[in-house]
């Protein structure tokens, strides 16, 4: 039995590697700092504020659904203050919900980009000052909204100071904006 218990782990020792090399997520070292929050309960959008406040060059925002107002004002705040800002927003969304923030943002001059080639562009990221020291990146559950402040089981993370981590999130935040259109664009086609 011993034998077959040997076998089995030296198996899928090699085995098991291999398979997830196929399709699997790439690992980066683990670096930096991590601050959580959990909602309802946790101040979730503060968190967020609080980063798009240190932003000093960039940030992508890739957001499903985004309604909390004060997070919008923070991304306006961060460009006024001469930061990069740039919205991937998923397109059902946007027409969902008729109190979402993407013309306000828009309206502030921020560029904002629709992504339609997906069911849901279901992501809910921030990129902060990538090319930098100390980057970071927010990600979770939590999409930018009252609700998930408020009413929601939600949870945020913000990873700061792992620059590979950034790089990689920036290269998918980059391959949506390939197939993403302007919001502007598509408003002006409206009738």
């Amino acid at each position: 039995m011993k034998a077959i218990s040997l076998t089995l782990a030296i198996a899928l020792v090699l085995i098991v590697p291999v398979a997830a090399g196929r399709g699997a997520s790439e690992a980066v070292p683990g670096s930096g700092t991590i601050e959580y929050a959990f909602t309802p309960g946790g101040d979730a959008a503060a968190l967020v504020i609080r980063a798009l406040g240190s932003a000093r060059e960039a940030v992508y925002v890739q957001a499903f659904s985004f309604t909390h107002k004060d997070i919008a004002q923070a991304l306006i705040d961060a460009q006024r203050r001469g930061v990069e800002v740039e919205v991937i927003a998923d397109a059902s969304q946007i027409e969902l919900i008729a109190h979402n923030v993407v013309p306000m943002l828009a309206a502030a001059g921020v560029p904002v980009l629709v992504d339609d080639r997906h069911v849901s562009a279901h992501d809910k990221v921030m990129i902060i000052d990538p090319d930098t020291e100390r980057p970071a990146v927010v990600t979770g559950s939590f999409n930018f909204t009252f609700a998930a402040q408020y009413r929601n089981a939600e949870n945020l993370l913000i990873l700061r100071g792992n620059r590979e981590l950034a790089r990689a999130y920036l290269e998918n935040w980059r391959r949506h904006r390939s197939h993403a259109s302007s919001y502007r664009s598509r408003r002006s086609e409206d009738p």
